[in-house]
Parts: C-alpha cells; sequence; structure tokens
C-alpha cells in the first residue's frame, strides 16, 4: 500500500538476485509506515575501467482518489495495449524499463566496461530526505563512485508541429515547501473574539496571494529554448532563439507564452496553496489554524530570501511562516558522455530527432546526486504525445506496453553507447 514500499522493494531485489545480480534491500526510515519502508539496490558487475553508471527510480507514489479512476488504481489492470494504475509513469514505470534493461544487459556476452547500478528508493514523492537523501548520506557506499545518474524528468515528445524532442533534464527549479500558521484563542464558535485563527489565517492568505513575481529567463531556459526553436512551430521559432528578448520586446508573443501554464512556470518563481487545516468541529473555534503553500524556485532563487519576503508579506499578531522542505537548485554539464550518448541514441532511432537539455518545473531526486558530484540526467526513453502524461499525480494514469518495450530497448542502447562516448 502507499507509504508502505518494503514489500516491493523486496520483490525487485529477489528478481535481481535470481538472475544471477547482486542485490540488496536497504532499510530507510520508517515514519508512520506501518509495514515498513526499503530501498532495492542490484549491480550488474562490468570490467571497472569507468566509473558506474546508477539507474535511479522511486517506488513510492502520491494518494489517489479513487472514486476518479475507471479501475482499481493498484491493481496494475492491462487493456487496450496500457498498464493502467497509480506509479505507472511515476515512478514504478520506470522502475520497470530499468530493471528489466540491467537483465537484458545482463545477458550479454560482452561486460560493459562500468558497473551499472539499480536503485529503486521510497520518499521521493515527499522530498526524498528518507529515501534517496538518506542512502546519499548514510549509504554513499551502495554508489561505488558512481560518476553518472539517469533518472525521471525526462523523455522524448511527440509534437503536433515540429521534430520530436528527446528532452534530458540537466537541472530543476526548487522547492520551498512553507507553512502559514496563525494561532487564535479556542473556545465556543458562538462567541468569537475577533481575533480568531481562521480569519487570522484568511487575512495572511489574502496578503500572500498579492506577492507578484516578474517574469525572468535565467541562462539554462534561455539554453533551453534556443534548442527548441528549430523544432518549433514556424510562429516561435525566432521568438524561442531569445527568449528573454523576445517576452521584453514582443507583447503579442509575450501574451501568448504566458498563456501556457507549463512555460510560465519557468520564467517565473511559483506559489501553490496546497493544504488547509482549521477545526475539527462546527462549533469550535480552533487555537490554530495552518495552511502550506509550494513554491518552485528558478535557478538563482533562495528559500531563505522568498520565505523572509513571506514573512514580512503577512505580518501581523498570531502568524508564523516556517520552512517544511528546501534545497538549492544544481546543474549538470552538457557536454558530457552520457548527455552525448542519448544523442547519439535519439540520431540513430530518430534522424529529425532534436536533443534539449530540459529544466524541469517540478523537483526529482537527482538533486541529492548532483550535490555530491555525480552528473545526473533525467531521461527515461518513453514518447508521448502533447499532454499525455496528464494522469500522472491524477487519474486513470497509465503507460503503453509498447512505450515499456521501446523503452527498455532503447536503455539497453544508451547505456552500451555510453562505454563508445566515454573515452577518459
Amino acid at each position: 500500500m502507499p507509504g508502505d514500499e518494503a514489500p516491493l522493494a523486496a520483490y525487485l531485489v529477489g528478481l535481481l538476485q535470481r538472475a544471477g545480480l547482486e542485490a540488496a534491500l536497504v532499510e530507510t526510515p520508517r515514519g508512520a509506515s506501518r509495514v515498513g519502508r526499503a530501498a532495492a539496490w542490484g549491480m550488474l558487475r562490468g570490467t571497472g575501467e569507468r566509473p558506474p553508471l546508477v539507474l535511479l527510480s522511486h517506488l513510492d507514489t502520491v494518494p489517489v482518489d479513487a472514486e476518479r479512476w475507471h479501475e482499481d488504481p493498484f491493481a496494475g489492470i492491462e487493456r487496450d495495449g496500457y498498464v493502467i494504475g497509480r506509479g505507472a509513469q511515476d515512478a514504478k514505470g520506470v522502475a520497470v524499463i530499468q530493471l528489466l534493461a540491467l537483465l537484458e544487459l545482463a545477458r550479454r556476452e560482452q561486460p560493459l566496461a562500468r558497473d551499472v547500478i539499480f536503485l529503486a528508493t521510497p520518499d521521493e514523492e515527499s522530498g526524498g530526505r528518507n529515501g534517496a537523501g538518506w542512502l546519499v548520506r548514510e549509504h554513499r557506499s551502495l554508489l561505488r563512485g558512481a560518476r553518472f545518474l539517469l533518472t525521471e524528468g525526462g523523455g522524448v515528445l511527440h509534437r503536433p508541429r515540429g521534430a520530436p524532442t528527446w528532452q534530458v533534464a540537466v537541472t530543476e527549479k526548487s522547492p520551498c515547501w512553507l507553512r502559514i500558521t496563525a494561532k487564535g484563542p479556542p473556545g465556543h464558535s458562538s462567541v468569537p473574539s475577533g481575533a480568531d485563527a481562521v480569519p487570522r489565517l484568511l487575512d495572511a492568505l489574502a496578503a500572500f496571494r498579492q506577492l507578484k513575481d516578474d517574469v525572468r529567463v535565467v541562462p539554462s531556459v534561455q539554453r533551453m529554448f534556443a534548442t527548441l526553436a528549430p523544432a518549433s512551430p514556424a510562429a516561435d521559432r525566432r521568438a524561442f532563439a531569445d527568449l528573454r528578448r523576445s517576452l521584453a520586446r514582443d507583447p503579442a508573443f509575450r501574451q501568448r507564452f504566458l498563456a501556457q501554464p507549463a512555460y510560465a512556470a519557468l520564467v517565473r518563481d511559483t506559489t501553490s496553496l496546497t493544504v488547509l487545516e482549521g477545526g475539527a468541529r462546527t462549533n469550535v473555534l480552533p487555537a490554530e489554524a495552518a495552511a502550506h503553500v509550494d513554491a518552485r524556485l528558478l535557478p538563482g532563487s533562495t528559500c531563505s530570501d522568498f520565505a523572509t519576503r513571506v514573512r514580512q508579506r503577512v505580518r501581523a499578531p498570531g502568524v508564523a511562516v516556517e520552512t517544511l522542505l528546501s534545497f538549492r537548485s544544481a546543474a549538470s554539464p552538457i557536454d558530457s558522455p552520457l548527455y552525448r550518448a542519448v544523442a547519439s541514441v535519439a540520431q540513430r532511432r530518430d534522424p529529425a530527432a532534436v536533443v534539449v537539455p530540459r529544466v524541469n518545473a517540478g523537483f526529482t531526486d537527482a538533486h541529492w546526486f548532483r550535490e555530491i558530484g555525480i552528473e545526473a540526467y533525467g531521461f527515461v526513453p518513453r514518447w508521448h504525445e502533447l499532454g499525455e502524461s496528464r494522469g500522472v499525480h491524477g487519474p486513470n494514469e497509465r503507460i503503453s506496453i509498447e512505450n515499456l518495450e521501446r523503452g527498455i530497448e532503447t536503455l539497453v542502447e544508451i547505456v552500451e553507447e555510453l562505454d563508445r562516448q566515454d573515452t577518459t
């Protein structure tokens, strides 16, 4: 069940061991889990001439609203060529592609020049501190001095017009999760005090919503759209080639660009109110009410600065702001053997493809590894049409069996190509 990943981790370890690979179950902090939390670790040994590659996925999922699903979200139903269920894309489907690619590589007669490490962790959806972050802190030896890592965050996008784009995530916006709390005198709701917690919170949130962030194009986003320009519709090519200038000088393009939420999120720090906490009964004034804010900050912004702005904006008696999660954005280079390996496979499989260094509006566990010097990239070879990933974190999440099969074949090709590209 969600949050109790240990049985799934044990199952994956068993598959690896039955294939003759080194594998281990790594228990991680339990938290509120009733069954237990754990990561699956496995390794295909190579010759050791090159530093290892890590294939990273995560086993946890977000909760579901089962009433909105057409199928049992945890049954893994196969229907009409698709696997339907929570985690099909995010990220149990990633784990399946990476695991089966590793088993396919293990069947090859010629060993790779490097070890390939399989790592499937819990807790990514909650920030990863008790999953990938904990493993980096407490069990770094499992990484065996790895230089490269592949995880979620990118894939192949078919566009209605223009060439397909192989989007390889090299960096991402950083999270700044805040909790705004308002306190007031508890008591019977028939006698309001005028300083009650819920009205105080509502006033604070009204002030918070007045925060405005200017449009700004950071270098990594400028590079992303410049690379994307040749594969874009003709109306946008020139504007994408110099996004900063176009947003500043072309009002019609600016309006059209910012009307697309996925684009707008890459040129602003964004905020979403996601959780409200208040009283438990209609006739009781709670002593405390709170709201959670999910802010995503562009590279160069810091959570401490953002939290200071929020505190200044909502400053009032009984109101406080605390930080729940934050980390800085980090980036991986595009002039690297692994990035070149993806580009080389893209050219072979689809000569018209454009390989794009993507900036993710969301975050993944990649940052834990970038912070210790590993070149981490978000790329899983899966092919999607625009809008096809809508089921991620929503109802009826699914992935096609063809996508899974094609992803396994392509990932094997990328890993083998890395040996040819990495001559250091």
